[in-house]
């Protein structure tokens, strides 16, 4: 069998790559990185090393890979020949290789009848619904028909942590024990792809926010609350009993609402909570604040991982989630100036005021609870440092 894989980064290779290699494929890596290309052609394998005490190693084999800048047409045999098609890119590249992806698929309309699926393992709701939106732009009316009926673009939800690395091998990655790869069956085009790992359900939405409104929502908390408190990494911010509580009483906040809102069992949300608290505290991943919490004005966004699960919780319970709003205003409080964005987020507040800024980056309204709250939260947070 043959899985082509966008993206040969430590995602791609530690995580996607890794699931496919032990569920019987052989993976076609297609990247821009030529020495990634031309050491993964030259090996056929790399290692990937487990980030807890076991330090287990595993040896992926079965790999080759295609530089699709350099030689686009192999890539466009490849998908014309594959079992599954898979990425692990960036959102902001998969409608750069919708022409490519949109060229294969011609292809193998031209060879074969069987149907094929099209899954984007990305960091985002509804990536696959976005390459196939990208795709179908390069379509006639007659080759949408016949893409609708052959190909499959199911949506999913990924979850490993793979922290920024530099390895004197560079096709060794060092990955977290845990995982999770859920997809939503229901846009699947003919039988289920059998890939060790994945989950397959019937909604996707409440497993795309469980995650993103708990893992990415921790995530954000530790690098802007260990920051606040001046600590350098993610796992050194959850030693601090302070961080340590902030983080789990947002967590705890957010899972109440996605309790009441999907009807998760109480108490598996909150073994799920201590489960992703483990993983932050992990000694054996090394994760600086600044590279978790960069980008705030995107995770600051009216549907992001911060703002989002603090309006939905007053929504519920008219009440103020009281960590999630110290969280938010910790994010305003970001300062670092090797982050672009949180340079623009401190200029707006000297220039035009912290309700200006507030307003602007999360689209909250000025009269709204939440935003009086966060403004609260702000204030206090600055009074302390």
């Amino acid at each position: 069998m043959l899985a082509v894989h966008f993206g040969a980064g430590n995602i791609g290779r530690g995580f996607i790559g890794n699931l496919l290699y032990h569920s019987g494929y052989e993976t076609c890596f297609v990247d821009v990185n030529e020495e990634i290309v031309q050491l993964l052609n030259e090996r056929r394998e790399y290692r990937v090393v487990i980030a807890d005490s076991s330090q287990e190693e595993v040896v992926v084999k079965n790999v080759k890979a295609i530089n699709s800048k350099l030689h686009p047409e192999q890539v466009v045999e490849a998908i014309a020949e594959a079992d599954i098609v898979t990425t692990a890119i960036g959102p902001n590249i998969l409608p750069l290789i919708a022409g490519l992806v949109a060229d294969g698929l011609r292809k193998r309309l031209e060879k074969s009848d069987k149907p094929l699926n099209i899954i984007a393992c990305e960091n985002m709701v509804g990536g696959s619904s976005l390459l196939k939106e990208k795709v179908f732009e390069q379509l006639t009316s007659d080759e949408k028909t016949q893409f609708e009926e052959r190909f499959g673009f199911p949506d999913s939800a990924v979850d490993r942590i793979v922290p920024n690395q530099v390895n004197e091998d560079k096709l060794m990655v060092k990955v977290e024990p845990f995982y999770e790869w859920v997809v939503e069956d229901t846009k699947i085009v003919g039988e289920k792809p059998d890939i060790t790992g994945i989950t397959y359900v019937p909604e996707l939405v409440p497993y795309i926010e469980r995650k993103l409104f708990t893992v990415n929502t921790g995530h954000a908390l530790a690098a802007y609350f260990g920051y606040y408190y001046g600590v350098e990494t993610i796992n050194q911010a959850m030693e601090k009993g302070p961080i340590h509580n902030l983080v789990l009483g947002a967590l705890k906040e957010s899972g109440q609402m996605l309790v009441e809102k999907y009807g998760f069992s109480q108490e598996a949300h909150e073994q799920y909570i201590q489960k992703i608290i483990g993983r932050f505290s992990n000694p054996y991943i090394v994760d600086e604040v600044t590279r978790v919490g960069r980008s705030p004005i995107r995770k600051l966004g009216p549907n992001d991982r911060l703002v989002s699960p603090a309006r939905q919780y007053y929504e519920l319970f008219e009440s103020q989630p009281i960590h999630l709003l110290k969280g938010i205003a910790a994010a305003l409080l970001y300062d670092f100036q090797g982050d672009e964005e949180a340079v623009q987020i401190q200029s707006m507040i000297k220039e035009q005021g912290l309700e200006a800024a507030i307003e602007k980056f999360t689209g909250l309204d000025p009269a709204s609870t939440i935003f009086k709250g966060i403004v609260e939260q702000y204030n206090q947070l600055k009074l302390e440092k």
